[in-house]
C-alpha cells in the first residue's frame, strides 16, 4: 500500500514538471502579450537595461562570443569525450544565454555603425532578425533532448544544426 501511495505521488511530481518543462518550452506564440512584446524591438536605451547604447553593443559582442565560446565547449564535451554529465551544466548556460529574451533588448534601434558589426538590415527586417533567435532556442532545445539520449551521431548533427542557425544569423546581419 505504501509503495503505491509513493508511486502515485511520484507520479504526480513527475506530470507536474513535465507540465511545467512542457510550458517552458513552448513555443513564442503561445506566450502571452506581455512577452512577446519584450521582444519587439527596443528605440531608445529607455527601453533597455543598458546605461548608454555603447554599454548594449559591448554587451552583446561579448555575450554572443561567449556563446560561440560555450558551444565549442559542448562540442568537446559531447563529441569528443560524450561526456552528457560534464555537458549538462553548460547545456544549461546555453539554453539561458542564447535566447531572444536574453538578448535582444541588447539591440537597440540603430546601435549598428562605431564599432558594432551589426549591419543596418537588422531594425529594417526585426520580424525575421528575432525569428533567427527562435530558431536557435528550437535547436539548442533539440540538441539537449539528443544528448541526454547518449546518441554521439545525432548529438553531433544537432549541434551542427545550432551552429548552422547562429552562423544564418552572422551572414545576414553581421559585418566580418
Amino acid at each position: 500500500m505504501q509503495q503505491r501511495y509513493h508511486r502515485k505521488r511520484a507520479f504526480k511530481r513527475s506530470a507536474i514538471g513535465s507540465t511545467l518543462a512542457l510550458l517552458l518550452c513552448a513555443p513564442l506564440s503561445w506566450a502571452s502579450e506581455e512577452a512577446t512584446s519584450e521582444l519587439s524591438m527596443p528605440q531608445t536605451v529607455g527601453d533597455t537595461q543598458f546605461a548608454s547604447e555603447r554599454d548594449a553593443v559591448m554587451w552583446r559582442q561579448q555575450e554572443l562570443k561567449d556563446i560561440e565560446s560555450l558551444v565549442r565547449q559542448l562540442r568537446f564535451d559531447l563529441i569528443n569525450n560524450q561526456d552528457v554529465e560534464t555537458a549538462a551544466p553548460r547545456l544549461t548556460e546555453l539554453q539561458e544565454r542564447a535566447t531572444a529574451q536574453q538578448l535582444l533588448p541588447s539591440f537597440i534601434a540603430g546601435t549598428h555603425g562605431g564599432g558594432s558589426e551589426a549591419r543596418a538590415s537588422i531594425w529594417e527586417e526585426w520580424n525575421e532578425f528575432a525569428a533567427g533567435f527562435t530558431d536557435l532556442e528550437d535547436k539548442i532545445t533539440q540538441l539537449v533532448e539528443v544528448a541526454e539520449q547518449g546518441d554521439t551521431r545525432n548529438t553531433a548533427r544537432a549541434l551542427s544544426e545550432v551552429g548552422a542557425s547562429c552562423k544564418s544569423c552572422h551572414r545576414a546581419y553581421r559585418y566580418d
